[in-house]
């Protein structure tokens, strides 16, 4: 067993202690040190400032898509009355239109709608004895001579007759035969489509309030 350690009374309590070496930095390290702090706040400023500009943005995004998608609720609700609507207005424009320009394409080619409807009568007029075509007197010339020509041409052996007339408007003709007749009226004509257009646009537009 080992004996107790004797104490000797050495140590003089009255001496002061000694004071602990305070730790010491390098002005370079304290300015590193700064500078480090100072880029780590700056880091941190910016994250969050990214984060709420983010949030901010999406935000934002979001909205602007609520905005949309509710426009396009509205313009799709709407679409089937807007459709009628430029439907009828396109009718209404081309039939006006076609007012303006009728005119204008008789006056230039006055003989083209009496020569097409002459060519789709010949196919069922071979067999008769004589056909009577009567135009405006200032086509009488052309149309006697083009008919004639047409008729040869089908296989018409019956007697083709053409009349001038005062009373008929360059571009209408009557077609007539022995059991039969057909007329050309560009203002009948123009009054039936007439009618139709304004029947069309009225039910498009009635039924769309």
């Amino acid at each position: 067993m080992n004996a107790p350690a004797k104490f000797l009374f050495d140590l003089d309590f009255a001496a002061p202690a000694k004071a602990k070496a305070e730790p010491t930095i390098s002005p370079a390290d304290h300015e590193a040190a700064i500078a480090a702090a100072e880029k780590r706040g700056y880091q941190k400023g910016l994250t969050a400032a990214e984060v709420q500009t983010r949030t901010q943005a999406e935000r934002q995004t979001a909205a602007a898509f609520d905005r949309i998608a509710a426009a396009m609720g509205i313009a799709a609700a709407q679409l089937p009355a807007i459709t009628t609507k430029i439907e009828a207005d396109a009718v209404e424009v081309a039939a006006a239109i076609a007012r303006k320009l009728a005119p204008a394409l008789i006056a230039e080619e006055p003989f083209a709608e009496i020569a097409a409807l002459m060519s789709a009568c010949l196919g069922e007029l071979l067999s008769a004895p004589h056909v009577v075509v009567r135009v405006h007197e200032g086509l009488y010339d052309l149309a006697r001579e083009k008919l004639g020509a047409m008729a040869k041409a089908r296989g018409f052996e019956g007697r083709l007759v053409v009349l001038g007339a005062a009373d008929i408007p360059p571009g209408d003709c009557r077609i007539e035969w022995a059991d039969g007749g057909l007329v050309r009226d560009r203002a009948e004509i123009e009054a039936a489509i007439d009618e139709a257009v304004t029947r069309y646009i009225d039910a498009r537009r009635g039924g769309n309030g």
